[in-house]
């Protein structure tokens, strides 16, 4: 039930908000349409050494498209 609560809290201020990809919490960042368990592992990846200033950034990690960073863009209204 904790999960459930989590999971709905969660997608409620990612409607509301944009995301901070530098801090946000892998579960955080599965709930963004089109990012699972292994683009939300890339991104944790990436930004240990690599600061993400723009959702643009996200590009520059493998298996992130042109296609994908702006459909994440809508959905993050960033």
């Amino acid at each position: 039930m904790k999960k459930i609560f989590l999971g709905l809290v969660i997608s409620c201020v990612m409607l509301f908000a944009s995301i901070d990809f530098n801090k946000a919490s892998k579960q955080e960042l599965m709930s963004i349409k089109g990012i699972g368990q292994k683009k939300a592992e890339s991104i944790i990846n990436y930004r240990k050494t690599n600061k993400i200033k723009t959702v643009d950034d996200l590009e520059k990690i493998k298996g992130f498209g042109k296609t994908l960073v702006k459909k994440i863009k809508a959905s993050t209204k960033s």
